[in-house]
């Protein structure tokens, strides 16, 4: 398969695939006569992986190692583990900051009730110390 059959089956753009390559997230593929990549059914499984993991915001470099880890089938699972319990904590505490980033911004869209710039108790608020 070339790149633009594996990218539209993938639902990852061609230039995001070489990126992936050149980072070592992708193994080089085969090249045929006319130097085209050539892709087989395992690159495809490896893209969608990867764009699963990327969906979870799971940062390129642990992908990496969730790639490498799948090689040795009878190893443990601690390092995906640790992996998704480390995302995991992330995501918590992103909800944590955008639960206080709500709450803040509820109480300035109350606190004006003036029709003026001048009299804008937002502005004032963000402007004082």
């Amino acid at each position: 398969m070339k790149i633009s059959q594996i990218s539209k089956l993938s639902d990852i753009s061609s230039k995001t695939i070489r990126y992936y390559e050149e980072i070592g997230l992708m193994p080089e593929p085969s090249r045929n006569a006319n130097d085209y990549r050539e892709y087989d059914k395992s690159a495809i499984d490896k893209l969608i992986f990867i764009r699963r993991c990327r969906e979870l915001q799971i940062p390129l470099e642990q992908i990496k190692q969730l790639v490498l880890v799948q090689i040795d089938k009878t190893a443990s699972c601690h390092e995906v583990d640790k992996i998704i319990e480390e995302q995991l904590m992330k995501v918590r505490k992103t909800r944590k900051e955008l639960a206080l980033l709500e709450k803040s911004l509820s109480l300035l869209s109350k606190s004006c009730q003036q029709d003026r710039v001048g009299d804008c108790e937002i502005l004032h608020q963000l402007t004082s110390s």
